[in-house]
């Protein structure tokens, strides 16, 4: 009984949906659109809400909501009555096969068309009706007493298949009470995405820098979207991704300013959420930058990081290195003045300015989320004028799993000041460092951490021994 049960409830969809496009199809468009709000995650993920204004029939028809985002996912619509008496929704279908010349072709496999040649001299043109046998690498027709490849006129079709549209649509039959109302249409989409970008310019001394942010946002989604209210969600929202799951566009780079512009933020469960007051216009295959936010005269840290390996406790070895370069690393603390608001992840590029005045690139490194009152560090490339040679100069087993080893680091600066370098060596299971030119600092089980002072033009030395055990 339940299976009669439900194909007779299929029968008289069936029969509703047959009756609801003998009344005729309602299409909207954009030019219906009322309002649109648009929420923009990381990962290539978006919830697109519109609101249109349709006069529907009453009792049942079918409607079709065009230039919708050509990556809906159709199983996250949602459409509802706004003003009015409520709809039923039965049914609803998501068409993004677009009309194309090849997809026209492939439709009509096994229909017959039309076929129009021009006689070479005299323009006459003939008419001839061929059966599409095959579309798929080449055009197959019959004819009545042939067989061509290939298109050898131009070819007349009698009409669009239903499902093919100019314009990715949502097509919903439902039961209206008939009039004007407004509808409310929400859904998830891929194809838009964001990212923040941010552009720094160091002082001439290198100890404050001006930091502009900037939203760069893609949008590849096959629809465009005029006049939207636009929010970004910074922050990872658990996903269940298809198996296809397709790989997300690359982001271009940010430019060299930003405006300063109001951007509302705050807290959405453990996210964060950025609201723009003014709307914007996202066209189809765009990238759009928006600003973020722009502070001045930022406090910045100058450093030099020279990084070793566990690698280097384990084994016996000679010359590690004779010319290693330190990194140079530049931070700043997301706390007071125009700062101290999260900052979402993304690339900063640093600028300095030359004897003459002008800006040049000196470096980029990424950001993840950044709450407020947390250190960024940014390391910008290698140091030219400081050098580094590292050695092991001493090596004994003591056990089986008992080893001792010495070390010599000469670092040498050829700038005209005095540097600190922080030399970093991460260590291997239980460790102790038993002698020692200069004191370390055990910042974590697996890390010790020497600051050496190098004068300006001159050289300095870091001896140190350490016993491990694992």
């Amino acid at each position: 009984m339940k299976l009669r049960a439900v194909g007779l409830g299929a029968l008289w969809i069936l029969g509703q949906a047959a009756a609801a496009e003998a009344a005729g199809e309602v299409v909207s468009g954009a030019a219906e659109r009322e309002a649109m709000a648009i929420t923009v995650y990381n990962d290539d993920l978006a919830l697109v809400k519109e609101r249109r204004k349709v006069t529907l029939p009453a009792g049942l028809s079918r409607l079709s909501l065009r230039e919708v985002s050509g990556q809906m996912r159709p199983e996250t619509a949602l459409l509802k009555a706004v003003s009015g008496r409520p709809v039923a929704l039965l049914e609803q279908n998501f068409d993004f096969d677009l009309l194309t010349p090849g997809k026209l072709l492939e439709k009509y496999v096994g229909r017959e068309v039309t076929v129009i040649r021009s006689h070479p001299t005299t323009g006459e043109e003939r008419r001839e009706k061929a059966t599409v046998l095959s579309a798929h690498d080449g055009t197959v027709l019959r004819f009545a007493d042939r067989i061509e490849t290939g298109v050898p006129g131009r070819i007349v079709f009698d009409a669009v298949p239903a499902n093919l549209r100019d314009r990715p649509t949502l097509s919903v039959l439902l039961e209206a009470a008939g009039g004007p109302q407004s509808l409310e249409l929400s859904y998830l989409s891929g194809g838009l995405s964001w990212r923040a970008d941010y552009v720094a310019n160091l002082s001439p001394d290198s100890r404050h820098m001006d930091l502009s942010g900037w939203v760069t946002l893609s949008n590849r989604s096959g629809a465009g979207y005029d006049n939207a209210t636009l929010q970004l969600v910074a922050g990872t929202v658990n996903r269940v991704h298809p198996r296809d799951a397709g790989m997300p566009y690359p982001m271009p780079a940010a430019a060299p300013m930003a405006r300063r512009l109001e951007v509302a933020q705050e807290p959405l469960m453990d996210y964060h959420l950025y609201s723009f007051e003014r709307p914007t216009t996202i066209a189809d295959n765009q990238t759009k930058q928006l600003a973020l936010l722009s502070a001045s005269a930022i406090p910045v840290k100058r450093s030099y990081l020279l990084a070793g390996s566990e690698v280097y406790y384990r084994e016996r070895y000679s010359d590690l290195g004779p010319k290693l370069k330190p990194a140079v690393m530049v931070e700043f603390e997301n706390k007071g003045g125009q700062l101290g608001k999260p900052l979402p992840g993304g690339v900063v590029r640093v600028y300095a300015r030359d004897s003459k005045g002008a800006a040049q690139f000196v470096g980029e490194d990424r950001i993840e989320h950044t709450a407020r009152n947390e250190k960024v560090q940014l390391k910008l490339g290698e140091a030219f004028d400081i050098t580094a040679e590292r050695k092991q100069t001493n090596y004994r087993k003591l056990g089986d799993n008992l080893m001792e080893s010495s070390y010599r680091i000469d670092i040498r600066n050829a700038k005209e000041e005095a540097v600190t370098v922080r030399v970093q060596e991460p260590m291997p299971g239980d460790w102790e460092v038993t002698q020692e030119s200069l004191p370390h600092r055990k910042e974590s089980s697996r890390l010790a951490v020497w600051n050496v002072e190098v004068p300006a033009g001159g050289a300095a030395a870091l001896e140190y021994t350490v016993r491990t055990k694992w």
